[in-house]
């Protein structure tokens, strides 16, 4: 079964506000549902929206794609991307757009982490890299970070935006920023306003935002 998810952003030193609507299905595959993560990493986006205004975001492991819906409705040209399979995924990506009214400004692709496809190559430079959650299994971690140096080759300035859910005390990327030179900058969700009961009423999501780590990771210069 089919439902929606609606989250609210709000200034109230300038009045502006934003609302996006996302599909969702009950019982879903990881790309089919909003988790903790995406709202938190929307946040930064949104407290960043003139910084994100006119430049290139592409969000991985986009699933319902709200942190990249966020960053189109801030005026960034953005690539939504997911792996193709299951194509539901692509879909859902695609029917989020359309919810939005923002299907004129996105692109949607099938993006495999680790792969360097001719759809890969044949993106433009992008700014800002957004992927939400996508440390959930460790298998994956090495084709993610890949991916990203992939596209910070094609702009060293780019920045790597994203959150992750704490689940093991045993688990770091450190490691990995090593192998791929880059470094690391652990935001306090107090510094964009992504925690405490007013934004997880706000942003429609469960009390966990404790477990939540936001990153912005850069290539080392």
């Amino acid at each position: 079964m089919e439902t929606s998810k609606t989250f609210w952003f709000g200034c109230e030193s300038d009045g502006e506000s934003l609302v996006v609507t996302t599909p969702e299905a009950v019982d879903p595959s990881y790309g089919m549902y909003t988790w903790p993560c995406a709202p938190v990493l929307a946040q930064y986006i949104w407290h960043h929206r003139h910084f994100v205004r006119t430049r290139t975001a592409v969000e991985l492991g986009a699933g319902t794609a709200l942190p990249g819906i966020v960053a189109a409705k801030c005026g960034a040209r953005t690539i939504l991307s997911d792996k193709e399979d299951p194509p539901e995924t692509l879909r859902n990506c695609t029917k989020s757009c359309e919810m939005n009214s923002v299907s004129d400004q996105v692109q949607v692709v099938g993006i495999t982490w680790g792969s360097i496809s001719p759809v890969v190559l044949s993106l433009p430079p992008a700014d800002i890299i957004l992927a939400s959650d996508c440390f959930y299994d460790s298998n994956d971690l090495e084709d993610v970070f890949a991916t990203v140096f992939f596209l910070m080759e094609k702009n060293p300035s780019a920045e790597f935006w994203t959150t992750y859910q704490e689940r093991s005390c045993s688990r770091s990327i450190a490691y990995l920023l090593d192998r791929w030179t880059m470094q690391c900058e652990q935001i306090p969700l107090s510094a964009f306003g992504a925690e405490g009961e007013l934004f997880e009423a706000q942003a429609q999501t469960q009390p966990t935002s404790c477990d939540i780590r936001m990153f912005v990771i850069k290539r080392k210069h």
